[in-house]
């Protein structure tokens, strides 16, 4: 008879399981209901048998909550160690599996359990200070342990399949092996062409290279092989740093980067978790910062994690990186292949390498020893995960840092509000850099009102020119002494929308509530929330009339500087054009040595990035961020206008800054123009106090979508309702937000809502989160419910 696994372990069972509709489980939270396991095809219990098996506690990769009791096999007791992933049955088939250690007894009525399979590994995938970090994920985020798991895999383990060991990228060359064509070729002119260009070239050349010259080749070769005249050949691709982003060790540091230095290398000597953040202005030398005490920690034989928020950063800062420590780094990013993704894990999990360098997901890497975890750019919101495990990476790296005694370093020129809080209350100690290195000064900023230089010329089907003449002549001015500029708008594509002259409506999505972006360069208008696109209607859809193309993107803003400069090289760098983690490293590499002059791009150009030939850098629209409904779009604009201006002057001459904006008199724009972060913090901190938001509050967004808008709208009342039901008093100092439509009601042909719970603690929201999962067994099927701990964007 079947065997069925038993639910046990830290998670509590829901009060009430969830019903079946059809053939359809209920969704909610993107966990599936227990009932499914209680299906009648799965296992009956019977009586236990006399004799006492080992229990495992495993953890199935699947959209349920809690951990699950299997018994094991003679064969394989007193075998596994805990983060072996294991095949087991599940329900109706099999999944996959992860042992977490001997499991207790179940009480009550005697069962059968089912048994498992057999183990996919011969070492863990997961060290246990992972397995420790990865509970803690699942507890606060809400979220399923064994997805939880599965997710902070590479791809190659995240399935129930045998590891295999992934293999290095290897090239292949062709070798001549004699130094003419011989004469017995003259009747196979195919071999006797592919012999002649490999001894043209030197008598070697990559396979690629000869079968991209000559059509075929690669057979020919092969023949050329067998008959002794050629040898084919594979070398393993080492790992190098593309020109123009090595950079060398400095020979001194500035008095400050010693200083923090000289406290971190004490830390790491006392192997504890110590936790900072180091502040330090644009061009302070951050980074060099964190490539000294990651020396310092390879010299104690601990390990090094250092995070990123965009894939953008990561081919600098992992030149970098292997600029000084050359194949001992590791990189993690979603933009590999994941044969890639696979080798590296495997490398860092051996022990082979001792340094990783990633974006957000890598804070699962397997590090060995660890003993020194960096978040450059702490403050960034990439660092949020918006689906599925909704985690914040940067708070997770402090958890990981305590559990693992790892000193933990935050950097940043514009902290989070957060990560100052901390600091204020003793929890993180602050390292500062106040100055430029060298004593570089921080670049002018200066002020474009787009009120007065943007005036309209005449009738125009479009609006008047982005560029407006003093960033022209600034432009002009710095290309012609041979410096390098920077566009920064956030914003992609080239028209933002599209309104009829006639009736003034616009050409929305018809599956969400929002404008399409016109893309000229692929003659389409293009849906950045579900990818919808079409071609560029030529008059209006509802009265005919002709179509206004307004607003700006990079790409309209690129097109621009080209008619107005004609001279100028110009790329430009956003999701669009950065189609691979190729592309985006080539065209890093070409900015930075100096082949091209203006850099168009969005965010992926504000952050992190050395150049030392930018002299001048124009944020081309300040106002973009300003009005989204969200309690941080204030500091998310200062953010961005600061970091993007600390890409100027960072070489030996002077940096400028030119900011257009219709809002002069905003308070992250006037800030930003002092560079006076200070007071923009203290203003901010103070209206976040009076308002209790964080970092005065712990908040978690409860989002509701569904295709049926009255019937969505009916389960969030109810929701609604039931928080309401079960608030503590008022003195607890929780509140509830809403419910009530998202600022973007529609996104994928579904409806919208959410409501926002705030307290002071987590503690104090843990309660009547659990009311609203176990009530999520009753939500109907067509309407999914998230719980999002931690939001990080209101929309």
């Amino acid at each position: 008879m079947e065997q069925r696994p038993l639910w046990s372990g830290a998670e509590a069972a829901p009060a009430k399981a969830p019903t079946t509709r059809g053939s359809r489980a209920v969704r909610t939270s993107g966990v599936k209901s227990r009932r499914e396991l209680s299906e009648p095809a799965a296992a009956a219990t019977v009586r236990a048998e006399v004799s006492t098996p080992v229990l495992a506690s495993i953890a199935v990769g699947r959209p349920v909550r809690g951990e699950f009791t299997y018994t094991l096999p003679d064969e394989l007791a007193g075998r596994l160690e805990p983060g072996q992933r294991v095949l087991v049955p599940f329900g109706r088939g099999t999944a996959l599996g992860f042992y977490l250690g001997p499991a207790s007894p179940p009480t009550g009525e005697k069962v059968r359990l089912k048994a498992v399979q057999r183990v996919l590994e011969d070492s863990p995938s997961l060290p246990k200070d992972l397995i420790a970090l990865l509970r803690f994920a699942a507890v606060h985020y809400r979220y399923p342990l064994g997805e939880v798991i599965r997710g902070a895999l590479p791809p190659g383990l995240s399935k129930a399949v045998e590891e295999k060991e992934a293999r290095p990228d290897v090239q292949h060359f062709a070798v001549a092996l004699v130094n003419e064509v011989p004469p017995e070729l003259s009747r196979a002119p195919a071999q006797s062409a592919a012999l002649a260009y490999l001894l043209a070239v030197g008598g070697s050349a990559p396979l690629e290279e000869v079968a991209h010259a000559i059509p075929g080749a690669r057979e020919t070769l092969k023949k050329l092989a067998t008959r002794g005249f050629a040898r084919l050949e594979e070398k393993t691709v080492e790992a190098s740093v593309k020109e123009g982003l090595i950079q060398g060790r400095p020979d001194h540091l500035t008095p400050e980067q010693d200083a923090a230095g000289g406290v971190l290398r004490a830390a790491l000597d006392a192997a504890t978790f110590q936790p900072f953040l180091l502040h330090g202005v644009t061009g302070s030398g951050k980074t060099e910062v964190y490539l000294r005490a990651a020396e310092h920690a390879l010299s104690l034989g601990k390990g090094s994690l250092i995070l990123v928020p965009e894939i953008a950063l990561t081919p600098q800062l992992v030149g970098r990186f292997r600029s000084r420590f050359g194949a001992e780094v590791a990189v993690l990013h979603s933009a590999l292949k994941d044969r890639e993704r696979l080798f590296h894990w495997q490398a860092l999990r051996r022990g082979d390498v001792k340094i990783a360098v990633g974006v957000r997901s890598a804070v699962f890497a397997p590090v060995d020893n660890l003993g020194l975890i960096v978040v450059d750019e702490e403050h960034d919101p990439s660092f949020k995960q918006e689906e599925k495990l909704r985690y914040q990476a940067r708070d997770l790296a402090v958890v990981r840092g305590k559990q693992a005694g790892a000193v933990v370093v935050l950097g940043s020129a514009t902290p989070a509000l957060e990560t100052l809080e901390n600091v204020k209350r003793g929890r993180y100690q602050l390292l500062e850099l106040k100055h430029r290195v060298d004593d570089r000064p921080m670049p002018t900023i200066e002020l474009v009102d787009l009120r007065v230089e943007r005036p309209r010329e005449g009738v125009v089907t479009e609006e008047a020119p982005i560029l407006s003449p003093p960033l022209l002549e600034a432009m002009a001015e710095t290309i012609g002494r041979g410096q390098q500029v920077i566009l920064f708008l956030n914003r992609r594509g080239h028209s933002t929308v599209l309104l009829c002259e006639v009736c003034g409506l616009s050409l929305k999505c018809s599956e969400c509530d929002v404008c399409l972006t016109h893309h000229r360069s692929q003659n389409r208008v293009v849906c950045h929330y579900c990818g919808l696109a079409m071609p560029v209607p030529e008059q209006c859809l509802e009265c005919t009339g002709p179509m206004l193309k307004l607003g700006i993107g990079t790409e309209r803003v690129e097109a621009e500087v080209l008619e107005r400069i004609p001279t100028a090289r110009v790329a430009r760098l956003d999701r669009d054009s950065a189609s691979s983690a190729e592309r985006l490293t080539e065209m890093l590499a070409s900015f930075a040595r100096r082949e091209l002059d203006v850099l168009v791009g969005t965010q992926m150009v504000a952050k992190g990035h050395d150049f030392p030939g930018v002299t001048l850098v124009c944020v081309v629209m300040a106002d973009t961020s300003l009005s989204i409904p969200d309690f941080r779009a204030a500091e998310r604009t200062f953010h961005l206008l600061t970091q993007v201006s600390g890409r100027a002057g960072r070489g030996k001459d002077p940096g400028r800054v030119l900011v257009q904006t219709y809002n002069p008199d905003a308070e992250p724009v006037r800030r930003v123009l002092a560079h006076d972060f200070d007071g923009f913090a203290n203003q901010e901190l103070e209206w976040r106090k009076a308002l209790a938001y964080p970092p005065y509050s712990r908040m978690a967004a409860v989002r509701l979508e569904g295709e049926h808008p009255e019937q969505t709208a009916s389960v969030a009342r109810s929701l609604g309702n039931i928080v309401s039901r079960h608030m503590p008093p008022a003195s607890a100092g929780v509140r509830m937000l809403g419910p009530a439509l998202a600022p973007i009601s529609r996104i994928r042909g579904k409806t919208r809502w959410q409501l926002l719970l705030k307290g002071p603690t987590h503690t104090a929201l843990a309660p009547l989160l659990a009311r609203l999962e176990a009530a999520l067994v009753d939500v109907p099927s067509a309407v999914k419910v998230v719980i999002d701990v931690d939001p990080g964007a209101m929309l």
